[in-house]
């Protein structure tokens, strides 16, 4: 499953193509509480057909209503104006929420209010030139002039907030995000099952046959080279994450070494504490590493939430990845390994536990 906008704007570009009327709506501003933040797409086809959204499905229920004849029959009459066809014409802002009635209306939350810019038929060729830089990895501004409805676009360095000055409508786009999984065994499957399911665009690296071949996740880009062969040929980039999920140092050591120099949002690596702290020592020994360039690297990865088998270990992984990616920063207690040392100190340096630990402690995340 592609990034959202890009599935909008797929659609779109595929309703123009067809000479089909058809309209994108952005949400350019909203006061208190919005189901769906500023920049939030949806595209609407004059046959009713909705992707995408900018509220919790009320509002885009009016939209079809008052740009198509879906839910309208053909003999109705226009109704203060409303034609229920997607006119030609320049942009136009439309507010929601105004009144409290009208927010218990379109089940926008108490106080919520949102305005939208609709681009009424956007250009079929301007569609498919952004969708091929967003499909080469690239990061792009939308710019539309208001008062027309006239499109320029270009590549950016780094993404920016929505804005709008009364003349421009600038909101950016970009790539797909990516995961690189280091290792095709079950873990994998769920965290990438998940992952795609959020948009990422997901890439397994197995050198091992035997689990490459028992790979049952379609969607999936699935690579038999060596793990750093094949992080250093990925072009690792700020929308990339990468996850080390074999136990085999041979395959993790090597793939992280080259990805936490990278620009890669997140890198980690599963494991007990025992083996994290193993795993930063043996870096620091043997490949020239300090605590400082390892700052970092994550692991055990994910946030305490009790984790006992591999889809919850998923759910604890995919949740830090998506807390990070979005900025949002994660208390110190929620951390897999500070949890664990709060409920339950690690064993004195004498003791020799299980190779896999006691069933108290061997849980991942």
């Amino acid at each position: 499953m592609e990034n959202l906008d890009l599935t909008v704007l797929r659609h779109l570009l595929q309703w123009r193509r067809d000479g089909r009327r058809a309209l994108l709506a952005t949400v350019i501003r909203t006061w208190g509480s919005s189901p769906r933040p500023v920049g939030s797409i949806m595209a609407l086809c004059e046959t009713g057909a909705v992707v995408g959204s900018v509220s919790g499905g009320c509002i885009e229920d009016d939209l079809v209503w008052r740009y198509s004849r879906a839910a309208t029959p053909a003999e109705a009459p226009a109704a203060d104006g409303i034609t229920h066809a997607i006119p030609e014409g320049p942009p136009e802002r439309v507010t929601y929420g105004v009144t409290a009635d009208e927010a218990h209306r379109f089940g926008l939350p108490c106080g919520g209010t949102l305005e939208l810019l609709l681009e009424f038929n956007p250009d079929a060729d301007a569609l498919a030139a952004l969708i091929s830089a967003l499909g080469t990895g690239q990061l792009m501004r939308r710019d539309t002039e208001i008062a027309t409805g006239r499109v320029s676009q270009q590549p950016i360095e780094r993404p920016m907030p929505l804005s709008d000055d009364g003349v421009w409508l600038r909101n950016s786009f970009g790539p797909e995000y990516r995961m690189l999984l280091i290792g095709a065994g079950q873990l994998a499957e769920y965290l990438a099952t998940m992952a795609l399911f959020c948009g990422f665009a997901v890439t397994v690296c197995d050198p091992r046959e035997e689990y490459r071949r028992s790979w049952s996740v379609p969607g999936v880009s699935l690579l038999p080279g060596m793990p750093d062969d094949v992080v250093r040929e990925f072009l690792v980039d700020r929308r990339t994450c990468v996850i080390a999920l074999t136990h085999d140092p041979k395959l993790d050591d090597l793939a992280l070494l080259e990805a936490i120099g990278s620009e890669a949002f997140y890198v980690g690596a599963i494991g007990s504490r025992r083996n994290n702290a193993a795993r930063r020592a043996r870096l620091i020994e043997h490949f020239g590493q300090t605590e400082e360039s390892l700052a970092s690297l994550r692991g055990p990865v994910g946030i305490y939430i009790g984790s006992k088998t591999p889809p919850e270990i998923a759910v604890s992984i995919m949740s830090e990845v998506l807390a990070v990616k979005n900025g949002v920063p994660l208390p110190r207690d929620m951390q897999v390994g500070t949890a664990k040392n709060t409920l339950q100190p690690a064993a004195p340096a004498g003791d020799q536990p299980p190779v896999c630990g006691s069933p108290a402690t061997r849980h991942l995340s």
